[in-house]
């Protein structure tokens, strides 16, 4: 009996596991969807430079970088991304209190309530898209959230399992899903 209950654990862990992988972005969108505001989770390479891009493309009126380390500035953050601080910079607000991607979506609800905002351009990479789309809609369930993925070049999605450093970052990141999955749904029960 134990064993048919371990099997099917196990089965249902790597049914989970696959289906994540099946959430994971392939592509992004194009620029020409327009959102009230671009919004930049930090903490990998390639999303800052998306969202500068997007900005600059005139995808939104407003880009917000959320996670920001302390003492970096607007016109810090331009200088380490090679952007132009005078035609950018008035059209970047930072927030400096996440330090998780529950976080980035609590700091970001408020950045979004003050300014007004109805729609959203998420950017973070592809593999980490699906959590953040999980924290983002509870922590703002009216907002309209595009997710705009970028793609790490050494994240191989595809036969992610022949990839080691791949393979532990997306058990990782499935983890991470459901442990804040499991979060939302208790708060929600205690709730109700």
């Amino acid at each position: 009996m134990a064993g048919a209950v371990l099997v099917a654990c196990a089965g249902v862990w790597i049914g989970g596991v696959f289906t994540f992988v099946a959430s994971i972005p392939a592509q992004a969108p194009g620029s020409d969807v327009k959102t009230d505001a671009i919004v930049v989770l930090t903490g990998g390479s390639g999303r800052l430079d998306a969202g500068l891009t997007l900005l600059s493309s005139e995808s939104a009126k407003k880009l917000f970088v959320s996670g920001v380390y302390r003492g970096v500035d607007v016109r810090k953050l331009l200088e380490i991304s090679r952007r132009d601080p005078e035609g950018l910079s008035c059209c970047i607000a930072l927030g400096y209190a996440a330090d998780s991607t529950s976080g980035n979506a609590e700091e970001t609800a408020r950045w979004l309530t003050s300014e007004g905002y109805k729609s959203i351009r998420l950017v973070t990479a592809s593999y980490h898209m699906p959590r953040g789309l999980l924290e983002f809609k509870h922590a703002m369930p009216g907002m309209k959230i595009l997710p705009h993925p970028v793609f790490p070049p050494r994240f191989k999605r595809d036969e992610w399992w022949r990839w080691p450093g791949t393979a532990s970052l997306i058990l990782a990141e499935f983890h991470k899903y459901i442990g804040a999955a499991l979060g939302h749904a208790i708060d929600k029960m205690t709730q109700d």
